[in-house]
């Protein structure tokens, strides 16, 4: 077992659940992660594997079928999901999110619904809250839902759907003026549809498409995809705890969770990158010695280690706090701003280690040096966990008088 990102007070449980997971991504991920990755293939085998591990209901509850553990087990399975290859932990982390809100916002027969089918990886959930002309400004939404009768119609284009294709269940907000007088603040005329849909590319269901697979720089198998409702009819009861106008803070509440998620997959993402930088170290002669005995290199494994072991123990902090109730947004933003931050400079390091076989596709660093900036921008922007970070502080630490 690594000596780094150690987590301390885990139960005889949590550690059997980690060392399966572990053992699954040594055994089934890594050896088959960058060959798949290169050709953007979906990884449909690790995928079976997951939902045998019963990986797809660890949060949702037992007496829906799940495992259900706490978000700090699940933030430790995406830590080391992410260490074998990132894209399978954002497979896991959209659906996730979809059975959080569901948990935690749903009505009791869309509980009932969902859940048990999610819990068995029957049912895959994707969310999408942005569209083209806007990114982390989800009050400028304009995707809309009209009522007409038992019924909402659904018109506008969604943007950056993680599972957007091979889900069958997609979390939608859009603006509902329903019941909401004109000058109602934005967020307060927001609401989340549950919307089925078939797997796949096209047209997936009547009013709703999705064109195809968007080609990216990295995070490469998972499917990113855009959703086009033209006209698309929902039942009423599909709306999110059956109650408009209340999408805004169900959606937030979820990403608050995810941030969490993309801290650990931050963390495991750059444990992977220590790995690798430390053993190529010790392999790479120069000079007449391997380099690790160059101090200039010692340095930077230094600094590298140091990294993963602090953002590691953010992560932590931030998941069981929200495992104890309490609000978490202050200590989810600081984890997923240091972990991503931290996460492409450690990379970086094992990249530059790595000299000009870093730059080759036959090393795996290669591939995480394209992975590592998703993370940046996913489950917004370090910008906006700094403004987040610094709203909070102020509410913190407001002087009196």
């Amino acid at each position: 077992m690594a000596r780094l990102a150690q987590t301390a007070g885990l139960t005889d449980v949590q550690q059997e659940i980690l060392k399966t997971v572990r053992e699954f991504v040594d055994k089934e991920i890594i050896p088959v992660a960058t060959e798949l990755e290169h050709r953007d293939e979906y990884p449909q085998q690790i995928v079976d594997g997951l939902k045998e591990l019963g990986l797809f209901g660890l949060m949702i509850p037992e007496e829906y079928g799940g495992l259900g553990e706490s978000l700090l087990t699940y933030a430790l399975c995406v830590e080391e999901i992410a260490r074998g290859w990132m894209s399978v932990s954002g497979i896991i982390n959209t659906h996730f999110i979809v059975a959080y809100m569901l948990k935690q916002h749903g009505t009791q027969e869309q509980k009932d619904h969902f859940l048990p089918r999610m819990a068995l990886g029957e049912v895959r959930g994707a969310f999408s809250m942005s569209e083209p002309a806007l990114g982390s400004d989800v009050s400028a939404i304009t995707s809309k839902a009209v009522k007409d009768g038992d019924e909402y119609v659904l018109n506008g284009q969604k943007m950056w759907l993680t599972n957007g294709g091979s889900s069958t269940l997609v979390a939608v907000l859009v603006r509902s003026d329903e019941g909401h007088p004109e000058g109602t603040a934005p967020h307060r005329s927001m609401t989340t549809f549950l919307v089925e849909k078939e797997p796949g590319f096209g047209e997936v269901r009547p009013g709703l498409t999705i064109p195809g697979k968007i080609d990216k720089m990295g995070y490469k198998g998972v499917d990113t995809t855009e959703l086009i409702m033209d006209g698309l009819r929902i039942p009423a009861n599909r709306v999110l705890g059956g109650v408009t106008g209340r999408g805004f803070y169900q959606m937030m509440d979820g990403v608050e969770v995810g941030r969490v998620n993309v801290a650990a997959r931050g963390c495991g993402v750059a444990q992977r990158a220590f790995e690798l930088g430390v053993s190529y170290a010790q392999q790479r002669h120069t000079f007449g010695k391997p380099i690790a005995q160059h101090q200039a290199i010692q340095f930077k494994l230094a600094e590298m280690a140091t990294k993963v072991e602090a953002a590691h123990a953010m992560m932590v902090n931030a998941a069981r706090k929200k495992d104890s109730g309490e609000r978490n947004d202050l200590e989810a933003g600081m984890a997923k701003y240091l972990a991503s931050e931290y996460c492409k400079e450690v990379v970086e390091d094992a990249f530059r280690i790595h000299g000009g076989y870093g730059f080759s596709k036959e090393y795996e660093i290669e591939r995480l040096y394209r992975e590592a900036p998703m993370l940046l921008i996913g489950e917004g922007t370090a910008e906006i966990q700094k403004m987040i970070i610094g709203r909070r502080l102020l509410e913190e630490y407001r002087i009196q008088g």
